[in-house]
């Protein structure tokens, strides 16, 4: 039998308590943020921002098994404040160093549990703590988050399916709607983004997810304009399926959510404000949340870029074998990788032998040491792909033997799940990764909830829509639309496994799904500039070889482009219309911009550069790329710091740019 579990809200407001209530106030550290917490009869938050209201009064509580709860009537034992400012390491994403200023409201009840609340320039979060000596099981948690009427949402719902709704792939495109008219029947997966007044929005999230259920949200029924989180509950029953029986599906669960051993502090509650768009194009909320690195030596983790095969269906020609799962083929794949700096391929779904679950059993086509050893010499390291049960059913031994090997690491995919049991397992995967050595890209997988801070081997996760999507989907799909608000939504979680790259482009009318040669939606230069605008520190060359090197020029740019870097910045933006990002990388600079349906002109103000000359490479639509998506212009000259750069954009375009710093 199938239990589903959700928090319910029954009241949204706070009025005539007969229990005594006392309230806090937490500033962020430039004071434009607001936090008020209200304790009497249940306890509730409040969020503003110079005036304006983001989140009304919202009731928080967590249930226990044995059916205390906590936040109902709750008598303070104690409360304090606490203040932070510092700086964060953060060798593996989009800036090296992150800085974090905090003010904090600490409250400790009876009953040993607490709650933290924090508030930061950019937000606020807040998560309960338990000091319980004991082992526990918590039944429910309530999180509601209620709005004021007349705010607007982009949500991804959970893509329906038969069976239980807490098994799927985290990959939706997203409903515009108001608050007021979301589907009641349908959860919601995040993160997801409203909107506010005077152009104020607020992207809801989760961070430092560990040994717990990942929060899924739906529309509360006691009041039009408020949210509450639903959570899975905890697995009873699992069988082998799925996947080409690579995963386990639930068929029973219990009637709580989590176990807690004793005393822990739970998940984050994340709300991310922004008063411009493109301020939730370089978020750091969530990497600032979650629990600091538990890897001392991180010498050994290597992103970069990776030469990939399912995409484009193994098609490489012009050669004397048969393409496919075989030796041949991938050493063909290295040698591409080797000569164009790439550095790694991965062997995707098809190495190991089909319908068995058994890593240790590879197919005869395939010999990895000759592989791994073949890469070695040309400086090209191997990553394999995995079903999650095939790793899970026997991780210590597949990881141990692969590591000897001298395989690099592992994109472990079809998971789709986040209840738990699932958490566990992706936090232990984790830390066996680190023992070995291994890298990892979680595919198939949640969103992200900072696991990279604290396993930085963790490089990389889907739960987007990303460009697999195009191999199948109908012209109806707007890929292009989804692409320029990613940024704003799914990417402030984290970075993504999207896989851009196609040298196959399609203008609008132009597009269809065909799976062994794929296409994009959209133009050249968007591909080019995914590379810049989305956060993906282990990042994949989608398209085939033989299609690259027929494309020198978008190859050569492709393939020096850094995957991690030193700063960040959001240049302009506003959801599902356009966004352009600036990274740097030592003191070499990228741009990236892209733009949905509608043709647009940008100017590009380099004010952001440190002064000097600089030499440009830009790559821009054609001017018939409205028509061939593959039509595009390169450029070079000089520019300085200062200039403003003219740029027009095909409908669904793009642009990119390198800047190397003159000396």
């Amino acid at each position: 039998m199938k239990k589903i579990f959700t928090a319910v809200a029954l009241f949204c407001f706070i009025s005539g308590y007969s229990y005594a209530q006392k309230q806090f106030t937490v500033h962020a550290p430039g004071n434009k943020l607001q936090l008020n917490v209200a304790v009497g009869e249940q306890i509730t938050y409040t969020l503003s921002h110079e005036g304006d209201l983001l989140i009304d009064a919202s009731p928080v509580s967590m249930t226990l098994e044995s059916g205390e709860v906590w936040g109902k009537k709750a008598g303070i034992q104690s409360s304090k404040t606490h203040k932070k400012n510092g700086s964060i390491a953060s060798p593996f994403s989009k800036s090296a160093a992150i800085e974090e200023e905090y003010n904090e409201l600490l409250l400790q009840f009876k009953g040993d549990w607490g709650l933290i609340f924090r508030v930061y320039d950019d937000g606020m979060a807040y998560r309960f703590v338990s000091r319980k000596k004991t082992p526990f099981r918590v039944k429910s948690e309530e999180a509601t988050f209620c709005f004021p009427s007349g705010f607007n949402a982009f949500i991804p719902y959970v893509r329906e399916g038969a069976g239980d709704p807490f098994q799927g792939s985290f990959e939706n495109t997203y409903t515009h709607t108001a608050v007021s008219e979301i589907d009641a029947e349908k959860l919601m997966f995040l993160p997801i983004l409203l909107e506010g007044d005077n152009g104020k929005k607020i992207c809801i999230t989760e961070a430092d997810l560990e040994s717990y259920p990942g929060m899924y949200l739906k529309k509360n029924s006691a009041r039009e304009a408020a949210l509450q989180g639903v959570f899975a509950g905890y697995p009873a029953k699992t069988e082998q399926g799925g996947h080409n029986k690579l995963q386990q599906r639930v068929s029973e669960r219990e009637n709580y959510i989590a176990t807690v051993k004793g005393e822990r502090e739970f998940p984050w509650r994340a709300v991310i404000v922004s008063t411009e768009d493109k301020q939730l194009a370089v978020s750091y909320m969530t990497y600032k949340l979650a629990s600091p690195s538990r890897v001392e030596d991180t010498s050994w983790i290597k992103p970069g870029k990776v030469a990939w095969e399912w995409w484009n269906d193994w098609n490489i020609y012009g050669v004397d074998f048969e393409a496919g799962i075989n030796n041949r083929t991938y050493k063909y794949y290295i040698d591409f990788a080797s000569e164009h700096g790439i550095e790694y391929v991965i062997l995707d779904e098809g190495w190991a032998v089909n319908l068995e679950a058994d890593l240790m059993k590879v197919i005869p086509e395939i010999d990895l040491q000759e592989l791994v050893d073949y890469g070695k010499e040309r400086n090209v390291g191997v990553i394999l792909w995995a079903g999650y049960w095939a790793f899970d059913r026997d991780m210590e031994n597949v990881c141990r033997h692969y590591s000897e090997m001298g395989v690099k690491g592992f994109k472990v995919d079809f998971m789709d799940r986040d209840d738990q049991q699932m958490v566990d397992f992706i936090y232990r995967a984790s830390e066996t990764a680190v023992r070995y050595k291994l890298i990892l890209d979680f595919h198939g997988m949640y969103k992200p909830s900072g696991l990279q801070r604290t396993y930085p081997n963790v490089l990389n996760f889907e739960g987007v829509f990303g460009l697999e999507q195009l191999k199948w989907s109908p012209e109806s799909v707007d890929m292009v639309t989804y692409d320029v608000t990613i940024p704003f939504i799914r990417m402030a979680a984290g970075p993504m496994d999207y896989t851009q790259g196609a040298m196959h482009n399609a203008s609008k009318g132009n597009y269809r799904p065909v799976n062994s040669e794929p296409m994009s939606q959209g133009t050249r230069c968007r591909q080019l500039a995914l590379y810049v605008v989305l956060e993906s520190p282990v990042n994949m060359l989608c398209d085939s070889p033989t299609n690259y090197m027929k494309e020198p020029e978008s190859l050569e740019f492709i393939s020096q482009i850094p995957t991690v870097w030193d700063e960040s910045l959001a240049l302009n933006g506003e959801v599902a219309k356009y966004v352009t990002v600036a990274r740097r990388k030592a003191g070499n600079w990228y741009i990236g911009g892209i733009t949905n349906r509608e043709k647009r002109d940008m100017e590009i103000d380099l004010s952001f550069l440190p002064r000097g000359n600089y030499k440009m490479t830009l790559f821009r639509d054609g001017a018939n790329a409205h028509r061939k998506g593959t039509d595009y212009v390169r450029e070079t000259r000089q520019v300085r710091s200062g200039e403003s750069l003219a740029i027009h954009l095909a409908p669904g375009g793009g642009f990119t740019i390198k800047l190397d710093k003159i000396e």
